[in-house]
C-alpha cells in the first residue's frame, strides 16, 4: 500500500499540470450535466413492503385522485365573529375559489360542506388534494400553495398547512460561518495563508465535484431532498480534515529539509495510507446505510459517500499536485528555504502540548480511563427516554406557515386532527365494500383514542373505499403508534374472502418507517461495524486495537445520543440552539447518525493510532510509541476535530429541524470523540496495554496481507525507492 500510494504522490507531483487538467475536466463535465440534466429532490419517507406503502400504491390505481398530496387550509374567523356571518363565509368562498386555480390542485372542499367547523365556530378546514404526491409538485405549486397566507383580511385569517409547505432545506449564508473558522484554524495551525488556502480549495473542489455528480444523478433515479445538504456538510469536513492530515505531513518533512518531490511521495505513502483506511471506513458506514431497505435512506447514504470517497481521491491525487505548484510556500516565511540547514544541524525542539497531554495520560491512566468511562456513561442516561417520530407540523420553526396552521388547527380539532389516519377497505363488490365500511366504523368505537371516524371517498365501481380516522394525540406521540398498532390487530380479521383493510396516511407511514428503522438497526450496526473491524485488523494487524476503537465508538454515541436527546427532546437549553419546540427525534436520525459518527470515530482512530504503530514499527518502546504517535499528532488531530466541528455546527444555524439535529449531534459527537475518547482514554488502554495492544495470532498474520500503512516498506529498503519517473520541474 505505501509503496502504490508512494509512486502515485510522486506520479501527481511530477504530472501535476495534467492531473490539475484532468480534475478541472471532471469539474466542469460534471458541473454541465448536474445544469443541463438534474432533476428534483425527493422530499418522501416511503417504505415499499409496508402495509401503509401497499395502501398508497392500491389507491393510485383504484382511486388516483386520493393518491395524491392532501392539506388543510385552515381559516379562522376574526374576534367577535363565527364562519357563520355572511362576510366571514363570502371570505371562505373567494379562499376556496383561490385555492382551486392553485396549479396541481384537484379538489378544495369548504369547511361547510366538510362539516369541518370547531365547536365554537370560529376556525375551519378547508381540504384540499392534489393530483400528485407530495413530492412530485413543482415549486410553482408549494410556492402558490404556501402564499395562500396572502389572502388573509379583517375578515378571516387564512394560514396554508399541512406536508406540501415549505419544501426541502435550502443551503444558505449559515453554513459559511464554518467554513470560516475552519479557515481561521488552518491559518493558525499552518501559519500560512498559501498552505490554509490550497487545503480549503482542494476540499471545494472535492465537495463541488460530490455536489454536481449528486444532483447530475437526480435525472436518473430519485434522491431524498436532505441527501445534498448531508453530502455538502461530510464532504466539507472530511475533504478539509483529509487533506489537512497529508500536508502536515508534508510541512513536517519539509522543514526537516527532505527534498519536496520526496517529502509530497512520502506524505502520501503514510498519511495518505491513514486518509485511504479512514475515508474506507467512513465510506464503509455510509453505503452500509442501503442495508436498511429504506429508499430515502440508501440515497442519502449512498450521495455522503460518494462525496466522502471524491474527498478521498482529491487528497491522494489533486493535492500532491497542488503542493507541486505552491513548493516552499506552503511553509511559514521564516522557515522557507532552510530545510538543508535544519537537517544538518537540528535545531532543539521545545515539546510541545500534546507530548506533555500524552504523558499526562499515560501516567494517571486507569484513573482516566475510570473516569472518562463514568462521564460519558452518565451523559448517556438521557438515552433511555429517547423518542422518536417522523417530522410533522410541531416541530416547523414557530413562524412558518405549516407550525402556525398545526398550532391552530390543534387547538380548535385537537392535536390528532393534524394526522388523520387514512383506513383502505378494499373488496370485489361495491356492495361487500359498503357492508365492510360500517364494520371498521362500528369497531373504531372501541378505541377510546380515537374522536371521529368518518366514511371518505369512494372509487368508480365503489369497490374501494376510504375511512379518516381522527386520533386524539398528536401524530408523533407513542399513544398515536401504539393505536396503529391495536387498530391493525382489529381490522386484520375483516381482510379476508378477497377483501384488504388497511392504514395509511402520513402518520400511519410515519409509524412504518420509524418501526422498519428500529428493526433493521442491529443487522446494519453488526454488518458495518464487522466490515470496519475486519479493514482496521488489516491496516493495524492487532485485536485489541480495533476492539477498543469500537468499544469507544459505542462510548461516544451513547454521549452524544444523551446530549441530543437533552437538548431537542427535553428541551435542556433548547432555546440556544434555535429549538422553538422540543419533541421527538426524527426516526432515522439514530440509524444515519451512527453510520456517520462511526465512520468519523475511525477517522480519528486512524490518524492517531496508525503513527502510535509507526514509531512502535522502528523500535520505540509501546507506552513511548504512544506518547511519539499523540505528541506528534496532537496538534493536527485538534485542528481537524475543531474544522470539522465548526462545518457540522454551522447547520445548526438552519431552520429545518432535521438538518439542525443531524447538525448538532455530529458536532457534539466529533468532539466527544477526538478529545475525549482518542486523544484521552485511547492513549490511556494502550499504555495500559502496553506491547500486548499489538499482538496478532502468527497463524492470522500469515493469512493477513501486510499493507503497511506506516511506510515501513520505504525505509527498509531506500534503494528501491521508484525513480522511474522523470522530474518536469
Amino acid at each position: 500500500m505505501a509503496n502504490l500510494l508512494y509512486r502515485l504522490g510522486r506520479f501527481s507531483y511530477q504530472r501535476r499540470r495534467l492531473v490539475a487538467a484532468i480534475w478541472t475536466f471532471l469539474l466542469v463535465l460534471l458541473g454541465v450535466g448536474a445544469l443541463t440534466l438534474g432533476g428534483q429532490t425527493s422530499n418522501t419517507f416511503s417504505i415499499p413492503g409496508t402495509e401503509s406503502q401497499r395502501a398508497l400504491d392500491a389507491l393510485s390505481k383504484d382511486l388516483p385522485a386520493a393518491s395524491g398530496a392532501s392539506a388543510s387550509v385552515v381559516v379562522k374567523a376574526p374576534a367577535g365573529k363565527t364562519l357563520m356571518d355572511p362576510a366571514v363565509k363570502a371570505a371562505v368562498g373567494v379562499t376556496v375559489a383561490k385555492i382551486a386555480k392553485v396549479p396541481d390542485v384537484v379538489g378544495a372542499v369548504d369547511p361547510y360542506t366538510a362539516k369541518a367547523i370547531s365547536p365554537d365556530g370560529t376556525t375551519g378546514l378547508i381540504q384540499v388534494q392534489f393530483g400528485k404526491a407530495a413530492d412530485q409538485l413543482s415549486k410553482d405549486t408549494t410556492t402558490a400553495y404556501d402564499g395562500l397566507s396572502s389572502l388573509s383580511s379583517g375578515d378571516l385569517r387564512v394560514v396554508p398547512g399541512g406536508a406540501v409547505v415549505g419544501g426541502p432545506p435550502e443551503i444558505g449564508s449559515t453554513e459559511i460561518i464554518g467554513v470560516a473558522i475552519a479557515a481561521v484554524v488552518l491559518v493558525v495551525t499552518f501559519g500560512s495563508l498559501v498552505a490554509a488556502g490550497m487545503t480549503l480549495l482542494t476540499a471545494l473542489i472535492g465537495v463541488l465535484a460530490g455536489m454536481a455528480g449528486l444532483f447530475l444523478v437526480t435525472a436518473f433515479t430519485e434522491v431524498s431532498s436532505t441527501a445534498p445538504i448531508l453530502a455538502l456538510m461530510l464532504g466539507l469536513a472530511v475533504g478539509i480534515d483529509y487533506a489537512l492530515f497529508l500536508s502536515s505531513r508534508h510541512r513536517t518533512q519539509l522543514a526537516e529539509g527532505m527534498d519536496p518531490e520526496e517529502s509530497v511521495a512520502r506524505a502520501t505513502a503514510t498519511a495518505g495510507s491513514a486518509v485511504l483506511f479512514a475515508g474506507a471506513t467512513v465510506v464503509i458506514a455510509l453505503a452500509g446505510l442501503s442495508l436498511v431497505g429504506v429508499p430515502f435512506l440508501t440515497a442519502m447514504g449512498l450521495a455522503a459517500a460518494a462525496t466522502v470517497l471524491t474527498a478521498v481521491l482529491v487528497a491522494l491525487t489533486l493535492l500532491p499536485a497542488m503542493l507541486g505548484f505552491v513548493g516552499q510556500r506552503v511553509l511559514p516565511r521564516k522557515l522557507r528555504n532552510h530545510g538543508a540547514h535544519a537537517a544538518v544541524e537540528p535545531a532543539p525542539a521545545k515539546e510541545g502540548f500534546g507530548f506533555r497531554w500524552a504523558r499526562l495520560v499515560t501516567r494517571f491512566r486507569i484513573p482516566i480511563v475510570a473516569l472518562g468511562i463514568l462521564g460519558l456513561g452518565a451523559l448517556a442516561l438521557p438515552v433511555q427516554d429517547m423518542r422518536l417520530a417522523m417530522p410533522d407540523g410541531a416541530t416547523a420553526p414557530e413562524n412558518s406557515n405549516q407550525r402556525i396552521a398545526y398550532d391552530l388547527s390543534a387547538a380548535a380539532f385537537g392535536p390528532g386532527s393534524n394526522g388523520p389516519l387514512v383506513v383502505v377497505v378494499k373488496t370485489p363488490s361495491a356492495q361487500q365494500s359498503e357492508a365492510l365500511v360500517g364494520q371498521v366504523l362500528g369497531l373504531t368505537k372501541n378505541f377510546k383514542d380515537i374522536v371521529a371516524a368518518q366514511p371518505g371517498p369512494a372509487g368508480q365501481d365503489g369497490a374501494t373505499r376510504l375511512i379518516s380516522v381522527i386520533p386524539a394525540s398528536d401524530p408523533a406521540s407513542e399513544q398515536t403508534a401504539d393505536l396503529v398498532g391495536d387498530l391493525r390487530d382489529s381490522l386484520k380479521p375483516l381482510s379476508q374472502n378477497g377483501a384488504d383493510v388497511s392504514i395509511t396516511g402520513n402518520t400511519a407511514i410515519g409509524v412504518d418507517v420509524s418501526q422498519k428503522l428500529t428493526d433493521a438497526l442491529p443487522t446494519y450496526l453488526l454488518v458495518v461495524i464487522g466490515l470496519s473491524f475486519l479493514l482496521l485488523l488489516l491496516a493495524f494487524r492487532s485485536i485489541l486495537v480495533p476492539l477498543k476503537a469500537t468499544l469507544g465508538f459505542l462510548l461516544t454515541i451513547g454521549a452524544t445520543f444523551g446530549i441530543t436527546v437533552g437538548v431537542f427532546q427535553l428541551g435542556w437549553g433548547a432555546a440556544l440552539f434555535g429549538v422553538d419546540s422540543p419533541g421527538p427525534l426524527v426516526s432515522f436520525l439514530p440509524i444515519i447518525m451512527m453510520g456517520i459518527l462511526f465512520g468519523l470515530a475511525m477517522d480519528y482512530e486512524v490518524f492517531i493510532v496508525s503513527r502510535v504503530r509507526e514509531e512502535f514499527v522502528h523500535g520505540k518502546h509501546a507506552t513511548e510509541a504512544t506518547i511519539a504517535g499523540v505528541g506528534h499528532g496532537a496538534r493536527v488531530v485538534t485542528a481537524a476535530a475543531l474544522i470539522m466541528a465548526a462545518v457540522f455546527a454551522g447547520f445548526i444555524l438552519v431552520h429545518d429541524p432535521i438538518i439542525k439535529t443531524i447538525g448538532f449531534g455530529l458536532t457534539i459527537g466529533v468532539l466527544i470523540d477526538a478529545f475525549v475518547v482518542r486523544m484521552t482514554i485511547v492513549p490511556a488502554v494502550l499504555s495500559l496495554l502496553g506491547d500486548r495492544a499489538w499482538w496478532f495470532p502468527k497463524w492470522l498474520d500469515k493469512i493477513t496481507p501486510k499493507v503497511d500503512i506506516e511506510g515501513e516498506s520505504l525505509r527498509v529498503d531506500e534503494a528501491k525507492k521508484p525513480k522511474d519517473l522523470v522530474s518536469v520541474d
